[in-house]
């Protein structure tokens, strides 16, 4: 039986299990998908480690999530075009061919704001918060459904500027723009927290005058991380949105990568949002 891990730190919140088992067992593939915690200076010897682990039960990929995106690029002779133009990684595959690494995130995060959302991006002005590798898995992809306008605000400006600077060629007839957290701008169609702070539990980096009445607040982490984005959103008179959605969108794009069968999200999506509200105390 094939076998594949989510591969971060923390990784105990992961729901990546449950999605792939989903997947599997609605498209008839055999693999066993598991949680690999990596020790923060520790991520390519552990994942070395797992992928050499057991020749009757091959490991033929894993998914990279926070802080290894980064590194996970690095890990990888072989990238697909997308996860070129983000340098940065969440998706692996190993294969006769030997190491290629792919970004599925930010496939995944327009399919569920245009699709599960219903809202479209074309002409749109969005704001991306973060500049990480969270961000950087989406930049491209975002640019790509043309919004009028998009803004990349970050803590540190200047990791914000090389990001922008990577993909001004990508960016087509979007204004691709850098502000400051303080000052990122008003009333953006689409807000979308790709950094760390939901995480950190710190405070929603940006003002409220941020959103727009109406329009959408998402916030990429899921469960209680995202709480009080979606509270600060709502209240705000935002649509707020976690990404649970993006989560089971890019879980199917790195399904298809790794297995060439593409699965059907909604149902898993409704399961697991099902399963994400049963497990609230």
């Amino acid at each position: 039986m094939d076998r594949y891990v989510v591969a971060g730190n923390p990784v105990e919140h992961s729901q990546s299990p449950f999605i792939h088992a989903e997947f599997a067992r609605q498209t008839g593939q055999a693999l066993r998908y598991d949680r690999l915690l990596c020790p923060l200076h520790e991520f390519g010897r552990t994942v070395r480690q797992f992928a050499d682990s057991d020749p009757a039960q091959p490991a033929r990929g894993c998914n990279v999530t926070v802080p290894f995106k980064f590194e996970a690029f690095q890990l990888a002779p072989q990238h697909t075009g997308r996860a070129a133009l983000a340098r940065a990684a969440n998706t692996l595959r190993f294969d006769a061919q030997g190491w290629r690494a792919d970004n599925t995130d930010g496939a995944g995060l327009v399919r569920d704001i245009e699709l599960n959302a219903g809202v479209p991006l074309a002409g749109k002005r969005l704001l991306l918060i973060g500049a990480g590798g969270a961000a950087a898995g989406v930049l491209g992809p975002l640019l790509g459904a043309s919004p009028a306008l998009l803004v990349l605000s970050n803590r540190t400006p200047e990791k914000a500027q090389t990001l922008a600077a990577q993909h001004q060629a990508a960016a087509g007839r979007t204004r691709l723009l850098v502000r400051p957290l303080a000052n990122c701008g008003v009333g953006f169609d689409v807000v979308i927290n790709a950094s760390a702070s939901s995480l950190q539990g710190t405070a929603v980096p940006v003002a409220a005058h941020a959103l727009s009445p109406g329009g959408l607040a998402l916030d990429m982490m899921y469960g209680p991380p995202a709480q009080a984005f979606l509270a600060w959103a709502a209240a705000h008179g935002a649509v707020a949105r976690d990404g649970l959605g993006m989560l089971v969108e890019q879980a199917a794009e790195a399904f298809e990568f790794w297995r060439g069968v593409r699965p059907q999200t909604a149902a898993v999506l409704q399961s697991l949002r099902q399963r994400m509200s049963a497990a609230r105390p």
